[in-house]
């Protein structure tokens, strides 16, 4: 199910979302519902419109000529090339998708639930088409049930300790995607579906249906929907991100992303935090022989002396790693330090420090110049260059990790900003 629309590739619940990621072949899509002060059901997941619109206003003290005038402006997630979209109203997305697809539908506000069920039983084998979707704890879901809908109860965090008193008012259970496996597989004991949301990543999609639940609510449906590589060379030139290029988190929400500059095709990492930016559209590679290359810079200034940044690759899935911190995945790393010093580290699961495989020594680095590298993977050895200057270049035999998948990454919490472009693999 597209999860607003599919969120992380189109901005959130616009008809452009709605489908794009119909094209892209969900057969559900879910749908936040507002009412304008003038009565309009509207397409809108925040009760307020400030974070997708600038504009610090209720949606329900907004009529609905006020509110169409605003745009959801998604660059700030989506890179900012995005374009700006309408904000629909909930009868254009029925009267669209109603009869071709089944429809998660939820009362943000919680006051329109007569209006809301009136217009969905206004439609054809409305039942078939449309679950009604809410908090567990909500008290709609009797209405709902009464009228011949089929009902989806989700737990957030806070609520997961109620899945025995509230599990038994619902059809279908959801579970965010943060759970612990134990919490998802009490839910799963119910027999009843269970629905994942927000699920992001290939391995979150994985983890979740290996535990028994048997739908997701997905925010990056083309590439999750995928399995293998859709680019071998990164997009920033675009100034929109690709389907599944993700920073370490999305729990932090929008300020969690990094800034794609299309004037200089490059992302900037420049979060005061220990930070990796996954690219996951160039993932997996699958080819046993194969090259990375990348040119990277401190745009500004240069961190202090024993501070690195540089890349991860030979990773098995698209689990975020993080350099220094633990991880559930493994893989190498390829860092440079401002001295010049290029260093090789292999880290396995749950080891935070690594094993150091082997550095050289190259040129100091300095601000604001390009540095360009390479990595040659073969299936018995790993031969990483430095090909800016005189061609300083190192080997390890190293076979562990020949994973697929590759992230950008900063080191260190200062704030520092490093860059990346020309990011390909051959």
């Amino acid at each position: 199910m597209a999860h607003r629309g599919s969120g992380d590739n189109w901005p959130e619940h616009t008809m452009r979302a709605y489908l794009q990621s119909t094209k892209a072949g969900v057969p559900a899509l879910e749908v936040s519902v507002n009412s304008t002060s003038d009565g309009v059901l509207v397409c809108h997941h925040d009760q307020n419109a400030l974070r997708v619109t600038g504009q610090d206003r209720d949606v329900a003290e907004l009529t609905y000529a006020e509110l169409s005038a605003l745009r959801v402006d998604a660059r700030g997630w989506l890179g900012p090339a995005t374009g700006l979209e309408p904000i629909p109203t909930v009868r254009e997305v029925l009267d669209r998708f109603a009869s071709s697809h089944v429809i998660f539908i939820e009362d943000k506000q919680g006051t329109n639930t007569v209006a809301l069920l009136d217009l969905m039983d206004s439609y054809p084998a409305s039942t078939e088409h449309f679950v009604w979707k809410q908090p567990a704890p909500a008290l709609q879901v009797a209405e709902a049930s009464a009228r011949g809908y089929k009902t989806w109860g989700y737990f957030m965090p806070d609520t997961e300790p109620r899945l025995d008193e509230l599990a038994t008012r619902f059809d279908y259970l959801g579970i965010h995607h943060s759970a612990d496996d134990g919490t998802i597989s009490k839910a799963v004991s119910y027999n009843k579906p269970v629905i994942c949301w927000e699920i992001h990543t290939r391995s979150a999609c994985d983890r979740v249906t290996s535990l028994g639940v048997q739908g997701v609510m997905c925010a990056n449906v083309p590439y999750v929907m995928s399995t293998g590589p859709a680019e071998t060379q990164d997009r920033f030139s675009t100034g929109e991100r690709a389907a599944g290029d993700l920073p370490w988190t999305v729990d932090q929400g929008w300020d969690a992303q990094p800034t794609v500059d299309a004037a200089s095709a490059s992302v900037l990492l420049d979060k005061d935090q220990n930070f990796s930016y996954r690219l996951g559209s160039m993932g997996p590679v699958t080819r046993e022989m194969h090259s990375l290359a990348f040119d990277m810079c401190w745009p500004k200034e240069l961190p202090s002396e024993l501070l690195h940044a540089g890349i991860a690759f030979g990773q098995q899935d698209d689990s975020p790693y993080r350099v220094l911190l633990p991880s559930s995945v493994g893989g190498y790393h390829l860092i440079i330090r401002p001295a010049g010093e290029l260093v090789l580290y292999r880290r396995d699961p749950g080891n935070p420090a690594g094993t150091r495989l082997q550095s050289i020594m190259t040129a100091p680095v300095r601000a604001a110049e390009w540095m360009r590298f390479k990595i040659e993977v073969t299936p018995a050895s790993l031969r990483f260059s430095r090909l800016d200057g005189t061609g300083w270049s190192g080997m390890t035999m190293d076979r562990e990790y020949r994973g697929g998948y590759v992230s950008l990454c900063k080191d260190y919490p200062d704030p520092v900003p490093v860059q990346f472009r020309n990011v390909s693999i051959t």
